[in-house]
């Protein structure tokens, strides 16, 4: 009951803040302009929980989920640009504009802030990833690991919108990168093996000259975690559930560890969830550790078992601006290299994808290349 009741207001508050602001009150538009716009904003408002709840419920009706999350991503711009659009009033009324002119101006650069940033952030979420390049220094690597790249991708979300040949370009892109490594941390899909597997697929090209890492997110346990590490395993990436692969060069090691998402713990899945135990067990005291872990907010448990650097994503480093303020909410960091505790550091990937809404509004995808330095 309670949460039904928070779900109508903040979808009244979604809504009906832009609808007042833009079309009722204020501007004193001729009927018919009041009319239509009153018209979009309620079909808007009554089709949308029931679009959401088809195409993200059992059965995954990628139409209506196109529909509902073009809608989420659109009217979220619209709330927040209404609202900082209502500081302009004040302005151009101490300009001396009148009232309903002063209201109309402001609904008018409102909506076309609005068009320009859906228009750039569809474009900026629909193209391959930027590379992104950090050094890492590791105090406890061994010098012959110093300068091994390795390259993360995270969040793809395969979903609803056919992004094929957009998998096959950020597969193109990562192999042009020269890595030894590359690392996939986690939501890979939503949707089941057998509805995206095509999307997919352009991951079984990538290259690595030691290994290709997978761990699950927690959009995976939504949608039949086992099929997608077993799939990722039959497409050429080693699923590290709970498991560690050792690279080693020059008589030196270096350890990938990977843990399951948080939710696997709650789901129906024997066996998974989280076990930083098991992934690091017969690693040996003096053996540095890179550590995948799909959620940055895992990070005191990788300060815990003496980790050197964890890899996450999840953020999507807010991907519409500003709902990165409610990711800080729950996650430690957006996005980038942080320290954590004496020894570990912690690199927060924005993300390759995008989930739900097609735009990313002020937080580009990327793909990560980390160049790990020798301390010694």
């Amino acid at each position: 009951m309670r949460r039904g009741l928070v779900l109508v207001l903040v979808l009244a508050l979604l809504f009906g803040t832009p609808w007042a602001a833009l079309v009722a009150v204020g501007p004193d538009w001729p009927a018919p302009v009041t009319a239509l716009g009153t018209a979009l904003f309620a079909v808007a408002l009554v089709a949308f929980p029931f679009l959401m709840a088809r195409g993200h419920g059992r059965r995954h009706a990628d139409w209506a989920a196109k529909i509902a999350d073009t809608t989420l991503g659109a009217v979220w711009v619209l709330f927040t640009w209404t609202l900082l659009g209502l500081l302009l009033r004040p302005v151009l009324a101490l300009a001396g504009v009148e009232n309903p002119d002063r209201a109309r101006i402001t609904a008018v650069v409102t909506l076309a802030v609005v068009a320009v940033l859906l228009l750039h952030g569809y474009v900026e979420a629909m193209r391959v990833p930027r590379v992104r390049t950090t050094e890492v220094v590791l105090p406890r690597l061994g010098r012959g690991l110093d300068g091994l790249r390795v390259v993360v991708i995270t969040d793809t979300h395969y979903g609803p919108l056919e992004r094929t040949r957009w998998s096959e370009g950020l597969a193109a892109k990562i192999n042009e990168l020269d890595a030894d490594v590359v690392c996939h941390t986690g939501d890979l899909a939503d949707g089941t093996v057998e509805q995206r597997r095509g999307q997919v697929a352009p991951l079984g090209t990538v290259r690595a000259a030691e290994a290709k890492l997978y761990i699950t997110g927690n959009h995976e346990y939504y949608n039949e975690a086992q099929g997608w590490l077993d799939h990722m395993e039959h497409l050429g990436w080693d699923p590290l559930h709970n498991r560690h692969h050792v690279v080693e060069r020059g008589g030196d090691r270096l350890v990938f560890a990977g843990i399951d998402d948080p939710t696997g713990t709650g789901s129906t899945l024997t066996g998974h969830g989280p076990d930083i135990a098991a992934a690091l067990e017969g690693v040996g005291p003096d053996d540095p550790v890179v550590l995948l872990a799909h959620q940055p907010k895992q990070v005191p448990v990788a300060v815990g078992a003496g980790v050197d650097l964890q890899l996450s994503g999840h953020t999507h480093g807010g991907q519409i601006w500003p709902f990165h303020l409610l990711v800080r909410v729950d996650q430690p960091v957006l996005q980038g290299l942080s320290g954590h505790g004496d020894r570990t550091q912690l690199y927060t990937s924005r993300g390759s994808g995008f989930w739900g809404p097609p735009f990313r509004v002020f937080a580009p995808s990327e793909i990560s290349v980390l160049v790990l330095r020798s301390g010694r």
